[in-house]
């Protein structure tokens, strides 16, 4: 059964999503991320954060440059200004949580330790860990919306498909199922429901390409070579209103397609590569009780708020 957690006698209900920290062993950089991080719970005091993958490095470095020294504590470190505010945190994993060192059962084991997160490894039948659903209830304690999180992977299962994994027909299937209990077909309008997941669908390749989006591409969208049919599925459930995801850092645009907006988040992290002048930062999710989209703006390092983006239309060629 999912967890609950409820919105705010204003009606508002407040995400702050990091992605990409990158943490390995406390560096300078790390420190530059925690306190990015810590800014941005000061200043936004959200009801929840997601960590959308890649919280910590586990993978091969350039020579000279130190691994990732114990992975269990790097976690630990890298969401611990969330945890000690008592504030309640969810997190999917990105492809290099994992990838060496550690494994994503174990990796799990550690996130369930902590007291205020939410997340959960989620069903052992279906694939990856932390596949979970978060429900949100309103000041009076009845069902408003819904969150999923959804394992994205590594790299291809396949060995003569290469580059990054994609969301298994398993897991799609378990999200139709908690969609179809959480939203049954008797009840209208549905709840809106949020999905979070590490690793982009190509589908946000096809909305830069077809839609006004909002934001910067400064690199391709880095997804699965093959189509899993998620984003059908999630068109054809009729919750889910919005997507979010990591995993390319210097892409931070959303752009409505087919109803549904597909988000980036803004990369946080330090000890990873970026752009110059492509300051690091969060982005903000705002629901509201009773209403079915959401607002969401950029916190960047600096402090600021960027509540509009710059346009992109199709056949913009500014962009890659």
């Amino acid at each position: 059964m999912s967890r609950q957690l409820s919105f705010r006698e204003d009606g508002t209900f407040t995400i702050v999503q990091f992605t990409d920290l990158h943490w390995k062993n406390g560096e300078p950089e790390d420190q530059h991320t925690r306190a990015i991080m810590e800014r941005t719970l000061d200043e936004e005091q959200p009801d929840m954060v997601v960590f959308t993958g890649d919280v910590i490095y586990t993978g091969p470095v350039s020579p000279g440059v130190t691994e990732c020294q114990n992975p269990e504590q790097a976690f630990r470190d890298a969401v611990s200004c969330v945890e000690q505010r008592g504030i309640p945190w969810g997190v999917v994993f990105g492809n290099h949580d994992t990838e060496q060192h550690i494994t994503r059962e174990e990796l799990m084991q550690v996130v369930i330790t902590h007291k205020h997160t939410i997340a959960e490894s989620g069903p052992k039948e279906i694939t990856g860990e932390g596949n979970y659903t978060i429900e949100l209830v309103d000041a009076e304690g009845k069902p408003a919306a819904n969150l999923y999180f959804l394992d994205s992977g590594n790299e291809s299962p396949l060995e003569h498909v290469p580059y990054y994994n994609w969301i298994q027909r398993d897991q799609i299937q378990w999200l139709v199922n908690e969609s179809g209990r959480l939203n049954p077909d008797s009840q209208a309008p549905k709840l809106p429901a949020l999905a979070f997941f590490h690793i982009p669908v190509p589908e946000y390749q096809e909305v830069w390409d077809t839609q006004t989006c909002y934001g910067h591409k400064h690199e391709r969208v880095c997804c699965a070579p093959v189509n899993s049919g998620l984003f059908t599925a999630l068109l054809e459930m009729g919750d889910v209103v919005g997507t979010f995801c990591g995993h390319d850092h210097v892409n931070d645009f959303e752009g409505t397609l087919h109803g549904i907006r597909l988000c980036y988040g803004r990369a946080s992290g330090f000890s990873t590569y970026g752009k110059k002048g492509f300051k690091r930062g969060a982005r903000v999710i705002r629901l509201t009780a009773g209403k079915s989209d959401f607002s969401t703006w950029l916190r960047l390092e600096d402090g600021s708020v960027v509540s509009q983006q710059p346009a992109h239309h199709p056949g913009d060629d500014n962009e890659k």
